[in-house]
C-alpha cells in the first residue's frame, strides 16, 4: 500500500488563497507482478462533511481503508472552508480529480473509473462537481471530462438550500449571498447528464433533515438521472461508518439495522455501473 499526501496548489504550480487547504492524500496498492501486470482499480475521491468550516476526521481515513480494503484506491480532499467561499472547494475538487486521471496509469487506476463521494456538507461539494464539471469557474483547471465524475455517492447531504436544511453549510459556502444559495441548492443543479447517485440519508437526521435527499431524489427523477435512495429508520448525523473505527466503543450510537451496510451497498452500486477491478490479460 502506497501512502502520500499531495499539496494541490504546489503540483500544479497555482497561488493558493489566503488560508487555503487543497490538500489530497493518497492511498493506492501496487499490484503484485505474480497476481497481474495489467490490473486497474476504480477510485473514490472522499470529500469529508463539516459544515463548510472544517473537514471531518471521521469521515476521512476511516473511509478510505473501508474502500482500499474492497481493491479501491481512495483519495481524500482536505478542502478550503470559511472563511474562503464558492468557489474555492469546487476547484480544489476539480484539482483533485484531475490530479487522479494524469496519475492514473502510475496509481494504476482506470481514468475511467473514478467515483466521488461526500458526507454532509461535502455530499454538497460533491454533488456541485457531479453537476458543475465544466462551469464557468473551473473551466480553466481542466477539461470537462477529467473533471467529471463516473458515479456520485452522496451521505446525508446538505442539499437544498430552501426549507428545513442546513443553513450553516450554505451560510459559509455562499458567504450570507442568498441568491448564490439559490444558485447552488443541488435539486436546481440538477443535470440530465450528471453520473448515476447512490444518496442515503437516515430518517432521525436533526442536523441536516432527510428532506435534503429527498427533494433531490424528486429533482433526478424528474430529469431522469439514475440513482438509488436509501433512507435508513434511525441514525444520528455525522454517522460515518457508524462503528468503533469512528466512534469510541462505549460511544457507539444507535442506529437501525440496516445502517452498517450501507457503504457495501453503495460499492455495489458503483460496481453495477462498471466501477471494478480489472485485469486486461491473463497472467
Amino acid at each position: 500500500m502506497r501512502y502520500e499526501k499531495v499539496d494541490l496548489y504546489a503540483h500544479f504550480s497555482l497561488k493558493p488563497p489566503d488560508g487555503g487547504a487543497g490538500m489530497l492524500t493518497c492511498w493506492y496498492t501496487e499490484t503484485a507482478p505474480q497476481v497481474s501486470t495489467s490490473r486497474r482499480r476504480p477510485a473514490v475521491l472522499i470529500l469529508p462533511g463539516g459544515a463548510y468550516s472544517w473537514t471531518s476526521p471521521r469521515e476521512a481515513e476511516p473511509v478510505a481503508l473501508r474502500f482500499t480494503a474492497a481493491g479501491w484506491a481512495a483519495f481524500v480532499l482536505d478542502y478550503s472552508c470559511a472563511p474562503l467561499s464558492f468557489p474555492v472547494s469546487l476547484r480544489e475538487a476539480v484539482l483533485a480529480m484531475r490530479y487522479i486521471r494524469e496519475n492514473a496509469e502510475a496509481m494504476e487506476i482506470d481514468p475511467h473509473m473514478v467515483a466521488a463521494m461526500g458526507f454532509s456538507a461535502g455530499g454538497h461539494l460533491c454533488g456541485t462537481l457531479g453537476t458543475m464539471w465544466d462551469a464557468p469557474e473551473v473551466r480553466d483547471l481542466a477539461p470537462a471530462e477529467m473533471a467529471r465524475p463516473d458515479a456520485l455517492g452522496l451521505c446525508y447531504p446538505v442539499a437544498v438550500s430552501w426549507g428545513r436544511t442546513h443553513d450553516k453549510s450554505f451560510a459559509n459556502i455562499t458567504a450570507g449571498d442568498q441568491s448564490l444559495a439559490e444558485r447552488l441548492s443541488l435539486d436546481r443543479l440538477v443535470r440530465p447528464d450528471m453520473p448515476p447517485v447512490f444518496l442515503w440519508h437516515t430518517r432521525s437526521d436533526e442536523s441536516v433533515p432527510c428532506r435534503n435527499s429527498l427533494e433531490l431524489a424528486r429533482a433526478m427523477e424528474k430529469a431522469g438521472v439514475d440513482f438509488a435512495l436509501h433512507i435508513y429508520r434511525r441514525g444520528r448525523h455525522g454517522l460515518s461508518t457508524a462503528d468503533e473505527m469512528v466512534y469510541p466503543v462505549y460511544g457507539v450510537p444507535e442506529v437501525s439495522w440496516d445502517v452498517p451496510g450501507w457503504l457495501d451497498a453503495m460499492l455495489r452500486f458503483f460496481r453495477d455501473w462498471g466501477l471494478v477491478i480489472r485485469d486486461d490479460t491473463e497472467n
